[in-house]
């Protein structure tokens, strides 16, 4: 078996070694730390490698061993698992750098072990990008919930202890209980669980079991955050920033959106949802979850659990998308996971920064902020736009192709869902950025110019800057979507 064949194994492999050479150099913390970016950067350099071959129509394929007749464990890097994966490895790097400049600040306890689970959580995550079945996806899905779990928990008090069981609690509970049975049942009808476009049940499979099975799948993988199953996401806040932004941009989430997306392109197929009422169920669900998330963030006034509650509401944006099933929109719902990535973790980012800088956790407490901390904000403003989606950003591409697909399937009401819930982010978004601009003096709580440490303010500057880079150059992430899709 030649090297080239080997990548896809190569890339999952690579964070499990720094892992444990993070582990022996935890007594260094620049030794340790060196281990982390030499393992992003060589992840990031690799997958860029692959993605000439994969844009040519081609695909990289690992087989690692069978499990049951005609079906095995084995990696198929296409264009959708690239563009989540360059999504992934890229924010691995900033998010590493991140780290450094919100751990060593606030001197956090046990900071090996954080990069090392972070290490353990990207291999898990590039395991989902490129599993070739459902049976892969599944197992590399659950070894992310076990590694980001002593992440959530990283405090040791009574409020990470309590957010972390109730994250195990939920991903584990509907994983094991809806997306296992799902699983079995599909194998049993089909004889195989592997990817495939044209969907994987034939003409004569009852509606109804159709509909026990996606709905199985939908709220399985929990980590998507869809309603009645997204407690354990604000939760999960207790977290280090860097786990939130973690949880929220690089994986965990993105993957549970990208499991469902695998689900709904590969096992059931486009074509069976618009033909079904398949689509209009998933479009319900989602679309419920994102207008009641965005009117719960509105009353928050911690600001993390506010991004919380709003990256409940753009998740479900994306299984909206791909649940109109038009090729348009399920363009726009796969470019979205890196539209939205990239502003979401600039807003976690900032969030870290402001804790850094002035320990203020709470919005009501951060009036005239932008005076004090003027870079971070408006990094924070350029997030705000892209999750908003408005130009000059990033997130309008992605959420002009979901409403033109809405449109495209007949779908009016979903296009209202995405106007109204985008105005709602804007109403929970904006006034943050105004008054801490534009208060009156005596209104403002800080006077001196101050930005977090060099290392926790540059990254959230590179993802906004990212935001505006992506409205202008989105080739690379528009080119897989569509290729993905099928569209020329």
């Amino acid at each position: 078996m030649d090297l080239i064949s080997q990548l896809p194994a190569i890339i999952v492999i690579i964070p499990i070694i720094a892992s444990v050479f993070i582990i022996f150099s935890k007594r260094n913390q620049n030794i340790r730390e060196f281990w982390t970016f030499a393992a992003a950067l060589i992840n990031f350099i690799l997958i860029y490698s692959m993605a000439g071959w994969i844009l040519d129509g081609n695909h990289y394929i690992f087989h690692i061993k069978e499990i049951l007749p005609n079906m095995s464990l084995f990696f198929k890097v296409d264009a959708f698992g690239m563009l989540f994966g360059f999504v992934a490895s890229s924010l691995w790097i900033l998010t590493s750098i991140y780290s450094m400049g919100y751990m060593r600040p606030l001197k956090e306890h046990a900071q090996a072990r954080y990069f090392m689970c972070f290490a353990l959580a990207i291999s898990a995550t590039m395991g989902v990008a490129f599993a070739g079945n459902l049976l892969t996806l599944y197992l590399f899905y659950e070894l992310l919930s076990l590694s980001t779990y002593p992440l959530v928990t990283h405090h040791q008090d009574q409020e990470g202890r309590t957010g972390g069981r109730k994250y195990l609690i939920y991903l584990l509970s509907t994983s094991i209980g809806f997306v296992l049975p799902a699983m079995i049942i599909t194998y049993a009808m089909t004889g195989t669980l592997t990817f495939d476009s044209a969907g994987l049940f034939s003409d004569t499979t009852a509606h109804s079991t159709l509909i026990v099975l996606l709905l199985l799948f939908l709220f399985g993988f929990a980590k998507a955050g869809i309603m009645p199953f997204h407690g354990w996401l604000p939760g999960a806040m207790v977290a280090p920033t860097p786990v939130s932004a973690l949880l929220h941009a690089v994986a965990v989430v993105k993957v549970g959106v990208f499991c469902v997306l695998r689900v709904i392109t590969g096992i059931f197929g486009i074509n069976l949802l618009s033909s079904t009422n398949l689509s209009t169920i998933i479009c319900v669900i989602a679309g419920f979850t994102v207008i009641v998330s965005s009117l719960i963030a509105l009353s928050q006034d911690n600001l993390k659990r506010r991004l919380a509650f709003s990256t409940v509401g753009q998740l479900s944006y994306i299984i909206l998308g791909a649940g109109v099933a038009t090729t348009l929109a399920v363009t726009g719902s796969m470019l979205h996971i890196a539209m939205h990535a990239f502003g979401k973790i600039t807003l976690f980012f900032c969030a870290g920064a402001i804790y850094v800088a002035t320990g203020k956790k709470y919005i009501s407490d951060m009036v005239g902020i932008g005076k004090k901390m003027p870079f971070t904000m408006i990094a924070f403003f350029i997030g705000s736009l892209s999750v908003i989606g408005l130009p000059l950003t990033g997130g309008i591409l992605s959420k002009w192709y979901m409403v033109l697909g809405s449109l495209e399937g007949d779908k009016v009401w979903v296009m209202g869902i995405y106007l109204v819930s985008s105005l709602l982010n804007a109403a929970y978004f904006l006034p943050i950025v105004y008054k801490a601009f534009f208060c009156k003096e005596k209104e403002s709580k800080f006077k001196s110019f101050k930005e977090a440490p060099f290392a926790a303010f540059i990254p959230p500057v590179i993802t906004a800057a990212g935001c505006i880079v992506l409205f202008f150059f989105p080739e690379l992430f528009l080119d897989f979507a569509k290729l993905a899709v099928g569209v020329s």
